[in-house]
């Protein structure tokens, strides 16, 4: 099944009371029916000229107040993360994946390549997201940032967190005791899912990047600037300016400090990446040295001349 509505029926089902699940279930089976009977709904969601907003949107505007709001999030989810002819089945898999879940049978998680277990978590993050206020995933944001340098600095909680030997709900205990009544909720079930639904292997990788998803969420995106001493107020603000200027949107910037730099900036947007540190400076020269050298014998046989000056006598 697709990965992201793998993701997303996960986060949706979890949280209801057994009353609601049972709700949920009975209208996805009806919806599921009328994908099979109704030729021209049938018709519409398996063209594959309709694009996959337009197909979410009749999904929506046909179950809004016929059905509870998660079974119609759900079907419309589904009516969008496939390819139009896949609509009728990814229907029938939320269906049955509801049936699953009220007979109480937790949902088993199937090891994926990289990018598919981010899409995976990315699904659930997108149901997570759509029921908070920009407030709330302002919060979710710095939390998983601050939680995720935790890791990373903490060999020993990196280590259990990324050990593929290591049960899930092992692993997930640990975070629990880290961030139970000290986190959004939103926080933690996020953390959660990242240990069963992505990667052990990456863990780090997959938090720092819900951050970034976190910040898109509410229209925004994360610059992670590391320098190699502390900004001041008005130098975050300028940076924040340069920045937004250079990627046509607004963004956080997330500062580390790294004493190694020596001087200057390393600015990373997405893909960009801007190296303005005085440390890369100096290996970017060091690189064109050594090619020089490598190409023909230290700088080259015509390349400048550099003599030492005798000591005066």
């Amino acid at each position: 099944m697709n990965p992201a509505l793998e993701g997303y029926a996960a986060a949706e089902l979890e949280v209801l009371t057994p009353e609601s699940l049972a709700q949920v279930a009975a209208d996805l089976e009806a919806v599921d029916r009328s994908m099979v009977t109704n030729v021209a709904l049938r018709s519409a969601l398996t063209d594959a000229a309709v694009s996959a907003r337009a197909r979410r949107a009749v999904m929506n505007d046909l179950l809004e107040g016929r059905v509870r709001p998660e079974a119609r999030r759900l079907a419309a989810f589904a009516a969008a993360s496939v390819p139009a002819p896949e609509v009728p089945a990814a229907i029938s898999w939320v269906a049955h994946r509801a049936r699953q879940a009220v007979a109480r049978e937790a949902p088993e998680f199937e090891l994926l390549g990289r990018s598919d277990a981010r899409k995976r978590v990315g699904g659930y993050a997108v149901a997570v997201f759509e029921g908070l206020s920009n407030r709330q995933l302002e919060e979710v944001e710095d939390e998983l940032f601050r939680f995720t340098r935790i890791v990373d600095a903490t060999p020993r909680l990196r280590a259990a967190l990324t050990d593929r030997d290591l049960p899930a709900s092992v692993r997930q205990a640990v975070t629990d005791q880290l961030l139970e009544g000290k986190a959004d909720p939103a926080t933690v079930r996020l953390v959660r899912f990242v240990l069963v639904g992505g990667r052990a292997r990456d863990v780090v990788a997959t938090l720092d990047w819900l951050v970034d998803e976190a910040a898109r969420a509410r229209g925004w995106r994360v610059a992670r600037v590391r320098t190699a001493a502390p900004l001041a107020d008005d130098q975050r603000d300028q940076l924040a300016r340069a920045i937004e200027a250079l990627t046509g949107a607004p963004v956080d910037v997330v500062v580390t400090v790294e004493r190694e730099l020596i001087g200057g900036a390393v600015v990373e947007v997405g893909d960009l990446l801007v190296d303005a540190s005085a440390r890369g400076r100096l290996e970017r020269l060091r690189e064109q040295l050594v090619g020089g050298r490598d190409q023909q014998g230290w700088l080259g046989r015509t390349g400048p001349r550099i003599e030492r000056e005798e000591p005066s006598r």
